[in-house]
């Protein structure tokens, strides 16, 4: 992997990063497709369409439904869902933590009851890499513990520590791994995470030390799940600065454009959210004046596209008032173009911050952009 800073503003970075699978530009949205797909009926050729740069899936629904083993015989996940860009696939380790029944951590790993079956399962920074490598994906992220909000200081303390030795053995695992003829993909990248709930001396610890461990990217895990935004953001503030900045840095699992905005702003160039399919889903799409709910009667005899001048499939055809119709008739097609409309206008923004990072106008971008969205038409 070759990670290289195009340009930087104030703390923003505007990067690229060389991949086997092609080359990524950061800022990124990572489009999610849990079980390699996009929920709203959205394929790989719309994904192109729409700007995706990387698609993310999930390695923990992947084991357990349809099995990694069976995607490798089949050639790797890019083969089997169509895929020739990069993909980037989690740990397992949120899903494990949040939905998987009677779970036990042990040193070695976690037994847990898959949320499908039942059926009784163990998984470790071994197993996950394995699953990881049978998939085939660009990055691999290293197996977690991913502690609840909010946890007291002891456990979190023990539960990072536990994290930091479980990354050293993924990282031992990912180059025997990398090795082996019969991997598919033999320049898997590895990221690690730094946990640490809302401690700031624990995140700073613990960045500095994975950081010494030279892997290929950091993530920053175990936020969002329930602090307040302006959390969030003083832990970015103060962890960040002490993740290496030649290497890219990933936000898991946020959020909103807004939270985006701030958190590029902070240093941060991956992100990943489902907010976008989700709402979408539910008729609630986003534009530049704010978030509308296409379920609303105001939109009945809306001749108007969701967002004027928008290039997304769904405004370029459509108006709000035969979205909304489909939606209220549960006509599939009325809430793919809604998750369409979303993923581009995800996509379009982060083309639009890097730009401002080159440019030098990232605070002003901010700004407006943050302005605009405020106003919310719902």
């Amino acid at each position: 992997m070759k990670y290289k800073i195009i340009a930087k503003d104030g703390r923003a970075k505007r990067a690229q990063v060389d991949t086997a699978h092609g080359t990524i530009q950061t800022p990124v949205f990572m489009n999610v497709g849990t079980v390699a797909a996009i929920k709203g009926a959205v394929s790989t050729d719309d994904l192109r369409a729409i700007g995706t740069q990387v698609e993310l899936s999930n390695t923990y629904h992947l084991h357990v439904r349809t099995g990694d083993k069976l995607i490798k015989q089949l050639g790797g996940i890019h083969k089997f869902m169509n895929w020739d860009r990069p993909i980037l696939t989690d740990s397992g380790g949120f899903q494990v933590f949040s939905l998987a029944g009677m779970r036990k951590i042990k040193e070695e790993g976690v037994y847990f009851n898959s949320h499908i079956d039942g059926r009784k399962i163990f998984m470790g920074p071994e197993e996950s890499m394995q699953i990881q490598s049978n998939l085939g994906s660009t990055i691999a992220m290293a197996f977690d513990e991913c502690p609840p909000y909010p946890a007291a200081r002891e456990y979190m303390q023990n539960s990072v520590d536990r994290t930091t030795r479980w990354l050293e053995r993924c990282r031992r695992e990912m180059e025997r791994l990398n090795g082996l003829e019969e991997t598919i993909n033999r320049e898997q990248l590895l990221f690690g995470i730094n946990q640490g709930g809302t401690f700031e001396d624990i995140r700073i610890a613990h960045a500095r030390t994975i950081s010494g461990m030279d892997l290929d990217g950091y993530a920053l895990g175990g936020l969002a799940v329930g602090e307040s935004h302006e959390e969030m953001y003083r832990i970015l503030d103060e962890t960040v600065p002490h993740l290496p900045e030649n290497k890219p840095t990933y936000l898991m699992g946020v959020g909103t454009p807004a939270n985006i905005l701030e958190s590029v702003d902070r240093g941060v160039d991956f992100f990943d959210c489902v907010y976008p399919s989700r709402n979408g889903r539910h008729g609630h799409v986003y534009t530049n004046q704010g978030k509308l709910n296409l379920f609303n009667q105001k939109y009945e005899l809306d001749t108007k596209p969701i967002e004027e001048g928008c290039g997304c499939p769904a405004c370029r055809s459509y108006s709000r008032a035969y979205i909304r119709h489909l939606l209220k008739a549960k006509e599939m097609l009325g809430m793919r173009l809604c998750v369409l409309h979303n993923l581009y206008f995800y996509n379009k923004m982060m083309e639009e911050i890097r730009d401002a990072i080159e440019e030098h106008r990232y605070s002003q971008y901010k700004a407006e952009k943050l302005e605009g969205m405020a106003g919310g038409q719902n």
